[in-house]
């Protein structure tokens, strides 16, 4: 049994604790008291502890502690925690999603002989490490993924509910869309080249572009056509476009009545209450990851796993935490089993390129009713 500390007690946070309680000592820290008691009732085994990660010093004496920290910290603060984390020696699993390249941190791992294993969600996550596995046993020329985070029940007029803050929903909005084409790096605006794919269980979705290709742009250069897309309701996306076209996420404030307003600021606040998600709400993820490429016999090969999970009633679990944590806490019982061990920053898919962890990824969410089902053609 090892000693676990996991940094932040939100939705995703509190998941990731409460599983890797069943067979470690966890600790669970937040900025924020009554979140931390809230988990405790749900949980008795946590130890809750208040924690400010912006406190480096309070920080890292903290978590010298323990064998192992799993940051699930806010997405503007994950760079400069993870630094902090590495800077202290220890080994970390990190699911901030921050918006800087974590492969920057690379050396400075090395240097300090930790194991940082980043992005370790479903998308980003899963989808880079059945592209690594992928990668170590077939020519591939072609990785998508298609994903996104629904509500069972659609509300006009934006059918959506966000699992995350809608300022956060709102930067895939808005922040520039990269893809690969033909081996060149292209940028795209968000929230085009919609398509409407079907899937089952859940009908027709319409796809968009935006930017969640992360570290492999830069780990799998070698692949000729890399794109992953956002998926959402139909008419979904119609709606964002105009409020974004009106300028009502533009951070330039405006004055109102003698009032300087940010609109995204305004923007938020009003559709705080419009997307979010119930604490008990139903909700559902979806994802299609396929790669393509000549397999071993020389065949033109199309590998495609489906993911449909929903809502845990049994456990009042969320399909987002479920599908995000536990693919994180995965990561963490492998790195503690001692089955990874390498030295620096490591993406998915650097891990997921060594089969015995693939497997014990699937294995491990099939074990809580998270399913990957693969489906293959022969072209």
């Amino acid at each position: 049994m090892s000693k676990v500390i996991v940094l932040g007690a939100g939705m995703v946070g509190s998941t990731m604790a409460i599983d890797m309680a069943e067979n470690h000592q966890v600790t669970l820290t937040d900025l924020s008291q009554q979140v931390l008691d809230t988990v405790k009732q749900k949980c008795d085994s946590l130890t809750i502890s208040q924690l400010d990660v912006t406190d480096k010093a309070a920080l890292q004496k903290t978590i010298k502690q323990f064998d192992l920290v799993i940051c699930a910290v806010p997405g503007f603060l994950g760079f400069e925690t993870l630094r902090s984390i590495i800077e202290a020696e220890m080994n970390v699993i990190d699911i901030s999603f921050f918006p800087e390249n974590s492969l920057e941190l690379d050396a400075l791992a090395k240097e300090k002989n930790i194991t940082a294993i980043v992005d370790c969600g479903v998308a980003p996550g899963m989808d880079n490490i059945i592209l690594g596995h992928y990668n170590e046993t077939m020519k591939l020329t072609d990785f998508e993924c298609l994903v996104g985070g629904l509500p069972k029940i659609k509300k006009w007029p934006f059918c959506y509910k966000a699992p995350f803050s809608p300022i956060d929903v709102i930067e895939e909005y808005t922040r520039p869309a990269r893809y690969v084409e033909h081996s060149v790096v292209v940028v795209r605006e968000p929230l085009t080249d919609c398509d409407y794919v079907d899937f089952d269980k859940v009908g027709t979705l319409e796809s968009f572009n935006s930017d969640g290709l992360r570290s492999i742009i830069y780990t799998m250069p070698h692949i000729p056509n890399l794109k992953e897309k956002t998926l959402r309701y139909p008419g979904h996306v119609e709606y964002v476009r105009v409020l974004k076209e009106s300028g009502f996420f533009s951070q330039e404030k405006i004055d109102v009545k003698g009032n300087m307003v940010s609109p995204l600021d305004f923007t938020s606040k009003i559709l705080f209450s419009e997307w979010k998600l119930g604490e008990t709400e139903e909700e559902l993820t979806v994802m299609r990851v396929t790669v393509k490429g000549e397999n071993a016999k020389g065949e033109i090969e199309e590998i495609t796993y489906n993911l449909h999970d929903e809502y845990c009633k049994a456990t009042n679990t969320s399909s987002m935490a479920r599908t995000t944590g536990y693919t994180a806490t995965a990561a963490a019982n492998l790195f503690l089993e001692g089955l990874f061990s390498e030295k620096g920053v490591f993406p998915p898919e650097l891990v997921g390129k060594h089969e015995v962890c693939f497997n014990y990824f699937l294995n491990y969410l099939k074990d809580r009713n998270v399913y990957y089902v693969k489906s293959s053609r022969i072209m």
